[in-house]
């Protein structure tokens, strides 16, 4: 979404309009879900998706037709059994559509713009908000602190990491998460690493590296990262605050480094905790932080070893198991890819 609403920017900032075509809902078995979004340039070229095959293919030409008349509105796709069959695709079902024209006059929408680059620089929660009660002119806006929770409907408490639509004060609203706080922080720049950070940040993680070797810390190895930290692994609170809506993926040289990171993790609790390694030495580690004194309940809840099931060998298949798992534990699964039975 950040990239899209950057290319959106742009396109405004050249005095050219533009079509924001988002999936508001969908039910049955469906290429993409809420919060599905393609931006339409007056080309026809397009930044995003909203599930690809015929719904996609349509839709551009929608879009296009919004663009000619300037108009906005929403339209549905059902897609049948039969029908799935004739167009060649494999999912089917229902799913709403709103095509929302953007003129490049429309100086309130290129603000707009960047206030949401502005709200992914920052580690809060920020939702988008659309007041859908009439599709011909739906208004959009970001709730979080900054901007005011009176952007909301109801208590900002309720929504969550999903894209849903909710009804308040005889109006009707679209609420998408723009952004989630928290940070995955990665102790150790190896391979694994490396093969990590690109996947997470295409995902809209934000991905903080430390490593106390500036060979394996650095911009140049991990430019998608925007931290990079160059510490001692004894004393991280020093260089790093973690928090309780961090994620935390230890991956360091060795076991000893390993265990003392969980160590310090541990205390402070963050939202998601995964150790790499072998179930020997995943033990190993696990017995000296039960001498510690932490519990069993404790080191339980850490997901060792890291990453969903997938059999994974290569660095690169390792990264795609824990992506999995973050994803699970971000949609509110904490419980996929808990392992290990002390």
């Amino acid at each position: 979404m950040k990239h899209l609403f950057e290319e959106l920017g742009n396109v405004l900032a050249r005095g050219e309009e533009a079509v924001l075509v988002t999936v508001i809902a969908s039910s049955g078995s469906t290429p993409r879900g809420a919060g599905s979004r393609m931006l339409v340039r007056g080309d026809g070229s397009i930044r995003g998706t909203i599930g690809g095959g015929a719904v996609e293919y349509r839709a551009i030409q929608l879009a296009m037709d919004a663009m000619r008349e300037k108009v906005s509105y929403t339209k549905g796709f059902n897609l049948t059994k039969n029908e799935v069959s004739d167009i060649g695709m494999v999912c089917g079902g229902r799913v709403t559509v709103y095509f929302q024209y953007v003129s490049p006059k429309d100086e309130e929408f290129r603000e707009l713009c960047l206030r949401i680059q502005d709200a992914f620089g920052r580690d809060e929660d920020s939702w988008l908000v659309m007041d859908i009660s009439d599709e011909t002119c739906w208004r959009m806006g970001i709730g979080n602190r900054r901007e005011g929770w009176e952007n909301l409907p109801g208590k900002p408490g309720i929504f969550g990491s999903r894209a849903g639509q909710w009804q308040a004060g005889g109006r009707s609203y679209y609420v998408e998460p723009l952004v989630q706080a928290g940070r995955v922080c990665i102790f150790g720049g190896g391979h694994v690493a490396r093969e990590l950070v690109p996947v997470l940040a295409h995902l809209g993680f934000r991905c903080v590296v430390m490593d106390d070797r500036e060979e394996f810390a650095s911009p140049r190895v991990f430019p998608e990262a925007e931290q990079i930290v160059v510490g001692d692994m004894e004393r991280i609170g020093d260089y790093l605050a973690v928090g309780q809506r961090d994620y935390v993926c230890v991956m360091t040289r060795g076991h000893s480094f390993d265990y003392l990171v969980q160590r310090q993790m541990l205390v402070c609790r963050p939202r998601y905790l995964g150790v790499i390694g072998s179930r020997n030495k995943i033990a190993a580690v696990a017995e000296k932080l039960l001498q510690d004194g932490f519990t069993r309940e404790e080191i339980e809840m850490c997901h060792m070893p890291v990453g969903t099931q997938i059999y994974a060998e290569t660095p690169a298949e390792i990264a795609i198991s824990i992506a999995g798992e973050l994803i699970a534990v971000r949609a509110g699964h904490p419980d996929i890819g808990r392992h290990m039975d002390l």
